[in-house]
């Protein structure tokens, strides 16, 4: 299969690792829950894990390539207070500002 649509994913956060397994069919996913996120990818979708924080879906298909990145992100997006999370690796998450509680009144 000759991968024509690519999608990256970056996983920020301590502890928070992904892994492919049985060819690029299975992804799991440790995000701080009890529990590793098991996702199956379709037919039309192979993922790769360069490192435990970069995830790669490929594919002939760009909408179902595209819907795949979507849902792993869905597992979870990233937060405006500390930016962890998934996102894309093009995409840039503007933080709000902490209080300090110097500064309150």
């Amino acid at each position: 299969m000759e991968a024509k649509f690519i999608r990256l994913l970056k996983i920020v956060g301590v502890g928070y690792k992904a892994r492919a397994e049985s060819e690029g069919r299975k992804l799991f996913l440790k995000l701080g829950f009890s529990h590793e996120v098991e996702l199956t990818v379709p037919p039309a979708v192979r993922v790769f894990c360069f490192k435990p924080n970069i995830v790669c879906c490929t594919g002939i298909d760009k909408q179902r390539v595209h819907q795949f990145a979507a849902a792993v992100r869905s597992c979870k997006p990233p937060e405006v207070f500390k930016g962890k999370g998934i996102l894309y690796i093009d995409e840039v998450i503007k933080l709000k500002p902490m209080y300090k509680k110097e500064n309150r009144v």
